[in-house]
């Protein structure tokens, strides 16, 4: 996926079983980077393809708590020395940095900026490129649909509330980059998902509806995810 971002290096890489996107961004000039998400099951191929591309990384940061996969952060942590990871210091996880709204994750000459957006869970963030090129929208914002929220504090009111105060007042051309997709679509747009998101062009009335009458099943994995996110994917 080719960015308008001059001297970014920018990879999308899939988990299979869990449909997860992990991120890797890094500046061309200093090899620091930032990986986004990162998977238990795919930590090998993520550390082969950094260590090819001869890449620092800096941060592994998670939009979240997930709950239908283990993060790889802790495993990459004794892997990769000065490796720090982060999520929102509202996430309930431990992790090196505790993210809040309009913090910066800094790689050479690039940064993200943290942008709060709760509702699937209470530390979900939205990270977003310095040139508001791009957002990571975690499991907040997804292509044509969001998070769900009958589950780890959950809250369809207060997630309408994140995508339409922190999401859709970015640019309509910045490209939406989600934690999942599970019907082979790597990204959107902000223009895209205000115009065409089946949920999130109703008013908050009718999607709170929505939301509370989708009947999903439970994560296959989150009794055992969720433990293991809190403590950065490692237990002893």
């Amino acid at each position: 996926m080719a960015t308008q971002t001059k001297g970014l290096l920018f990879r999308q890489l899939f988990e299979l079983e869990s449909s997860t996107y992990t991120y890797l961004l890094a500046d061309t000039e200093t090899n620091e980077a930032v990986l986004i998400d990162p998977v238990l099951e795919t930590v090998d191929r993520d550390l082969k393809l950094i260590h090819e591309l001869g890449l620092n990384l800096k941060v592994a940061v998670n939009t979240h708590c997930h709950a239908d996969h283990i993060t790889s952060t802790g495993q990459m942590k004794k892997k990769l020395v000065g490796l720090k990871s982060a999520i929102s210091k509202f996430s309930g996880a431990s992790a090196d940095i505790q993210l809040s709204e309009g913090d910066r994750i800094k790689f050479g000459k690039h940064y993200l900026t943290v942008r709060e957006t709760p509702g699937h869970t209470d530390g979900c963030v939205t990270l977003v490129l310095a040139d508001q090129s791009m957002a990571f929208t975690g499991d907040a914002l997804l292509i044509r649909g969001c998070g769900r929220t009958d589950f780890q504090q959950g809250c369809a009111k207060t997630l309408y509330q994140s995508i339409h105060e922190k999401i859709f007042t970015l640019p309509d051309e910045c490209l939406v980059y989600p934690a999942h997709d599970y019907l082979g679509r790597t990204a959107s747009t902000v223009g895209e998902e205000r115009k065409f998101n089946p949920r999130l062009t109703k008013n908050m009335e009718e999607f709170v509806n929505i939301m509370n009458n989708l009947n999903l099943p439970k994560p296959k994995k989150i009794d055992i995810s969720v433990p293991a996110n809190l403590v950065c994917g490692v237990q002893d």
